[in-house]
């Protein structure tokens, strides 16, 4: 499988079996890892890591994982960078690309990390957009395959607001890979009825199925990963907390509703969660709403059936494999 030079902006534009490659190459690297062996082909190397959002898991997973590779990183913060202020996204593509040999871009519009490819001569990865998380994604199909075997046939269902990131690439993921994916939520927060309809068509040769309801114990039934994200982010305004706990809070992951999936489901969640209140964000919704949960309750967040943090420790292996992949690394 020869992926040199590809850039990795979406699933939709990997076949299954690239997406396969990179899920095993990833497995490969972690076995390395655990095992203390070196890696580092790719000594001298250098990437770019723009950070228009900030994040704990995307960051250090491209910095160890570059690090493990043999290149070095130069990180860009949302203060760090012209890019879309007094420098276009085609010219900071252009000077990135001269200087280093890949570049990383989380932050706003897919368009934006997609203009960046089109004027980078070096591979770029997408960290996140509002649009799409594919290294997300990665690291969750190695995260069912340890705990439940090959992804195909298997029946996810992402519960909460499923119209951006992260339920349109578990929609993605598993329309391509032959999964049984269903978003619960309320109708206004199903995602793009065009996306939906291109995923039912890619499932149809998958064997898969990508379904959409609003009943919580028609999405729980028989699933075998409860996946759910954050309902809503810090800076918004009071009057969109109180609309998404209304409306969301149906939604919310329990053990009741756990229990009415298979024997063998395990909840998902790509972090960071409000299911307690340790966190300065836990406290203003808890003053600001009465909740001491969000999403998910601590009693499943901290169950013995929660794979979160193998799930997280897994964004490295596999953003090491895309990386690798792409820039040519021979194993």
């Amino acid at each position: 499988m020869d992926l040199k030079g590809r850039d990795f902006l979406k699933l939709l534009d990997f076949t299954p079996e690239e997406i396969r490659y990179l899920v095993d190459l990833a497995a490969w690297f972690k076995e390395k890892k655990k095992n203390y062996e070196p890696v580092d082909q790719l000594r001298g190397r250098n990437v770019a890591l723009i950070f228009e959002k900030t994040s704990t898991r995307t960051r250090c997973s491209f910095e160890i994982a570059a690090h493990d590779l043999g290149m070095g990183t130069t990180y860009l913060d949302p203060s760090g960078s012209q890019i879309g202020k007094k420098e276009s996204i085609a010219d900071t593509a252009r000077v990135l690309a001269g200087m280093f040999d890949g570049i990383e871009y989380r932050g706003y519009g897919q368009e934006i990390v997609e203009e960046l490819a089109r004027y980078s001569k070096v591979p770029v990865w997408n960290g996140l957009t509002n649009e799409f998380h594919p290294t997300q994604m990665l690291a969750d199909m190695l995260t069912i395959t340890e705990h439940l075997g090959d992804v195909k046939g298997v029946r996810l269902t992402c519960f909460g607001d499923c119209r951006y990131n992260t339920g349109n690439s578990l929609m993605v993921l598993g329309a391509k890979m032959g999964m049984h994916v269903t978003l619960c939520s309320p109708a206004k927060y199903f995602p793009d009825p065009a996306l939906v309809e291109q995923c039912r068509k890619l499932a149809e040769i998958s064997g898969g199925s990508v379904t959409l309801t609003e009943d919580p114990a028609e999405g729980a039934k028989g699933a075998d990963v409860f996946y759910t994200d954050v309902w809503v982010s810090m800076g918004e305004p009071d009057e969109i907390w109180e609309e998404r706990i209304r409306d969301l809070s149906p939604y919310r992951i329990t053990k009741e509703l756990l229990d009415m999936g298979s024997e063998r489901a395990v909840f998902m969640h790509c972090l960071p969660a409000f299911h307690d209140l340790k966190t300065g964000i836990g406290q203003k919704i808890y003053e600001k709403f009465g909740l001491t949960e969000m999403e998910v309750t601590d009693e499943v967040f901290e169950g013995p059936r929660s794979v979160v943090f193998d799930e997280a420790e897994n964004r490295m292996h596999t953003i090491k494999a895309v990386m690798a992949a792409t820039l040519g690394f021979q194993r």
